[in-house]
């Protein structure tokens, strides 16, 4: 067959030696028909055509002509066999080569690769594709398409050059670019560099597409800058030589280098194609770039290209990236025509900054316009959703698009599993993996780290470790998610295994597999380990970044290290590493709980020289510091210049009132709220309620908790029946606060019995409170507070016998007494002792003694003796309630002194001014 021919090929140039020959060429074939079949092992015909009807040395040969041939491709039609084929093959290579008639034989060449194609004879198919009659870019291109639906193995096309490369068949640059591409394709570099080293060795023209398939296969094996080499080679930068390095380097994601090269690509008249002008426009909305944005925009109207649909949507999607939504939706009112991917661009770019409300506007006009969404525009309107919180409405979209008759991707599952996890709808969530199964999306990239992330939520641990054993080809994200969920759960042997097991497996970790490391250790209080984490992420070649440092001030100030927070804070400066919103919320929650004002306001000043301000956590976390630290005028000065106040900005003004005492002021601001249009949450009744039972109100108490569920549907939670128990029970109301226990849907738990054990304490109702107590020793058997609270309501009616009966139980139980500490930034105190307030069984010396260590008549004394007189308050934060004593005590200063005096007791904050008190004896 082929090597027949192949082998006669050699022997008769040696022979004939035609000057023109350079290649197999199908005409000398033809040319030389009587010489082929007058040597003895001649049985076939080019390319493995069989020829079985012998011709008489004697009878002069007549080739069929053009006409004759189609003539016979009619007849042969049907054809059903591969002998048939080759007969069929075997005649077209009789065929004289006539002038203008080279478009017929490529055509004839497309009949018989596809014969060869339906019978399987790939290496036949191939010889053709490698010898016919006239070859070029397209038939290239289309032989290749039809190889790959046939079933035919690529490598074949490689094994078929290679034989006929050794046997001195030469090729032009065409076959030569189109098997560097196949090399390519199927990674196959070794082909590839010995088809480079040949050509250079033998002085071989390279043309303009020799030269961009080198630079696609080095920059796939070698990288970018081994693609350049060949690129500063070309003796000439041709178009598409250009438009190929610049595609080379967008593919590396060297976006600077790709957007420079394009304007070298301009300076040298070159012009781009479609495809690479969207591609840069694209690196431009990755690099928010607006301004080589704004000047591809122009190239591209110089060019006159506005019309074409892709460029005119990458325009689109460049300036929704860029923030520039009004330029984003004037090109697009300027497009004379919308396609679907029109649309998607424009409605993404709205979603993906929050503005759901034009994104749903354009949904809308689309479909008018009678253009049916796909699931890219839903996943576009879920992801905007999710920004915004609406987790519901996602889940909404989710189903639409399935009754819509659209198949949900891997966006669209991992929108739905994202409102799963804060919603805590587990149980769609499992339904969920169910259609990821079914789908076979449970290899995704994105699909398969969400889906653990969602089982580690649920507190399965064990269900996320069967979704990672069970994926293939585990990416950097899987592990991460695992390690990640680990850590938050605190089960870091097992994360740190896990970081071994990855390592051993050639996945090295990353910042995201460090700081996941770092934000468990230190979420769980172990500071320590946290640092160490931070050092051998160094080690490994990276440096801690914002998100580093900022898990360990988070870490600190949730477990109440506030000393520790605020000097990793420092740290983090040291290190220049700039901090972010979540970083300047976690500094002033540490401020806040150890009541540092001074700091907080240094942090402030930050939070204005670097422009964080108009961040609304930041603000919100200003107005909590604030707050709590007693300077409610600063926090009602940062609230009123919010513009556009969220929900959460509101709550924590509200609450900051209550903390304060202002009942009114609390009742006074929600209502202000309504009138914005804000629907109130559960969080804000939380704080309407503490308002009213920090000032006494019980009939608005009353009138908000009912409000909840008849005008808003909001359910109590347990935090809002013990506000309301606390209420009735401070406002002497102690039946009735036992009474509503007894029917409150809810168990009461350990706040509400507490609430109640506190109005006892102060009614002096010991029967209620031996109940309350009994309750709480069961709930809380290791809360001292409770035992020192009942002592005190003992000691008070003079049970003796009961104060040391309490007092053994809790020697026996190994109960201590939590450390009193009261907190000022400048500190000390002195007090004259009122004996009434001390509840032990000694003599009134030592009574006085005892009332003289109260920590909140040292600490305001302190206050008096190191600050200046005049307008300045004395701002007191202590940990347990106050007791009547230190109260009254402050009232007299507050007189005596002529200053204003902030006590906060954990629970509420009392504001003494000449004399009297906010609180108003409600505490």
């Amino acid at each position: 067959m082929a090597s027949s021919i192949i082998s006669q090929y050699h022997s008769l140039k040696d022979n004939h030696n035609p000057a023109s020959l350079h290649h197999l060429d199908p005409y000398y074939v033809h040319n030389n028909t009587q010489i082929l079949r007058s040597h003895p092992s001649f049985t076939s015909v080019s390319l493995g055509m069989l020829d079985k009807k012998p011709h008489c040395s004697d009878t002069p040969f007549a080739p069929p002509s053009l006409s004759q041939c189609f003539h016979f491709l009619d007849e042969l039609c049907e054809i059903r066999a591969l002998n048939s084929a080759r007969e069929l093959h075997a005649q077209m290579l009789k065929m004289p080569r006539n002038k203008g008639g080279s478009s017929s034989l490529v055509t004839m060449d497309e009949i018989i690769m596809r014969y060869y194609l339906e019978f399987d004879d790939f290496v036949s198919a191939t010889k053709v594709f490698f010898v016919g009659f006239s070859r070029n870019y397209l038939l290239w291109n289309s032989f290749l398409e039809k190889f790959g639906s046939f079933g035919g193995d690529p490598y074949e096309i490689l094994a078929v050059f290679r034989e006929l490369h050794k046997k001195g068949v030469e090729f032009d640059s065409i076959a030569f670019t189109v098997v560097l591409k196949i090399c390519l394709v199927l990674m196959d570099l070794k082909v590839g560099l010995q088809i480079h080293a040949s050509l250079v060795k033998r002085g071989f023209h390279f043309d303009v597409h020799l030269y961009c398939a080198l630079i696609n296969l080095y920059e796939k094996f070698w990288g970018i800058d081994r693609a350049y080499q060949v690129f500063d080679e070309a003796p000439q930068k041709e178009d598409f030589l250009w438009n190929t390095i610049i595609m080379a380097n967008l593919r590396s994601e060297r976006w600077c280098d790709g957007l420079e090269l394009f304007r070298d690509m301009q300076l040298s008249s070159a012009k781009a194609t479609g495809g690479t002008i969207v591609k840069v426009l694209q690196a431009c909305g990755k690099l928010r770039a607006l301004n080589e944005g704004k000047q591809i925009h122009g190239y591209v109207l110089r060019r006159g290209l506005v019309s074409n649909m892709s460029i005119g949507n990458s325009v689109i999607s460049m300036y929704s990236k860029n923030h520039s939504l009004k330029m984003a939706r004037t090109f697009f009112d300027s497009m004379e025509d919308h396609n679907l991917s029109s649309w998607n661009s424009i409605i993404s770019g709205y979603a993906s900054y929050g503005n759901l409300e034009e994104a749903l506007d354009m949904f809308q006009e689309m479909e008018a316009s009678g253009i049916k969404p796909d699931v890219i525009t839903w996943n576009s309107l879920m992801s905007g959703l999710l920004l915004q919180g609406s987790y519901k409405t996602v889940l909404a979209d989710f189903r639409s698009l399935q009754v819509a008759g659209l198949k949900p991707d891997s966006g669209s599952v991992t929108s739905a599993l994202q409102a799963i996890i804060e919603l805590g709808i587990f149980n769609l969530g499992k339904e969920i993996h169910g259609y990821i199964l079914r789908n076979k999306l449970d290899h995704d990239v994105y699909v398969c780290p969400s889906l653990m992330d969602m089982y580690i939520k649920n507190d399965e641990l064990h269900k996320a470790q069967k979704v990672f054993d069970l994926t293939k080809n585990k990416n950097i994200c899987a592990w991460n998610s695992l390690i990640s969920g680990y850590s938050f759960k605190g089960q870091f042997s097992d994360a740190e295994e896990l970081l071994n097991q990855m390592e051993k497996e050639g996945i090295e970790p990353d910042m995201v597999t460090w700081n996941s490391l770092i934000s468990g250790y230190s979420m769980h209080g172990r500071s320590k380990e946290a640092m160490n984490a931070i050092n051998r992420m160094k080690s490994s070649g990276f440096t801690p970044n914002v998100v580093s440092w900022t898990a360990l001030v988070s870490g600190s100030a949730r477990n109440e290290n506030y000393t520790d927070s605020i000097r990793f804070f420092s740290q983090m400066q040291a290190q220049n590493v700039r901090p972010n919103s979540t970083t300047i919320c976690s500094l002033l929650r540490a401020c806040t709980g150890q009541s540092l004002l001074k700091k907080g306001q240094e942090i402030h000043c930050l939070c204005i020289r670097h422009g964080f301000l108009e961040d609304m956590y930041i603000a919100t976390a200003l107005i909590d510091m604030y707050s709590k630290a007693g300077k409610l005028k600063a926090a009602c000065e940062i609230f009123g210049r919010i513009k556009g106040k969220t929900l959460p900005c509101w709550n924590c003004m509200m609450m900051g009132y209550a903390i304060h005492g202002h009942g009114e002021e609390v009742i006074s601001l929600f209502n202000k709220m309504l009138k914005t249009g804000i629907i109130p949450d559960s969080i804000t009744f939380t704080a309407l309620l503490s308002g009213c039972k920090n000032s006494g109100r019980i009939e608005d108490g009353w009138k908000y908790f009912d409000s909840m569920s008849t005008d808003y549907n909001i359910v109590p939670t347990i935090e809002h029946y013990s506000c309301m128990v606390d209420l009735l029970g401070k406002s002497g109301f102690l039946d009735e606060a036992l009474h509503f226990m007894k029917t409150m849907p809810v168990k009461p738990d350990a706040s509400i019995w507490g609430a109640l054990l506190a109005s006892c304490r102060i009614h002096k109702n010991i029967k209620l409170a031996e109940t309350a107590s009994r309750k709480l020793f069961k709930l809380e058997p290791y809360n001292s507070a409770n035992y020192v609270m009942m002592m005190n309501l003992y000691s008070a009616l003079g049970k003796w016998d009961d104060v040391q009966r309490l007092r053994d139980t809790m020697v026996a139980s190994g109960l201590k007494s939590p450390a009193v500490w009261s907190w000022i930034q400048v500190k000390k105190l002195g007090y004259v002792p009122d004996i009434s307030c001390v509840y032990q069984n000694i003599d009134n010396n030592e009574k006085e003694k005892i009332l003289l260590s109260h920590t909140e008549k040292l600490a305001l004394t302190y206050g008096l003796m190191k600050t200046k007189g005049g307008s300045s308050p004395i701002r007191v934060v202590k940990n347990t309630r106050v007791c009547q004593d230190c109260h009254t005590l402050a009232k007299y200063i507050s007189s005596a002194e002529n200053r204003q005096i902030l006590l906060g007791d954990g629970g509420r904050f009392h504001h003494f001014v000449n004399g009297k008190c906010s609180c108003n004896g409600c505490w």
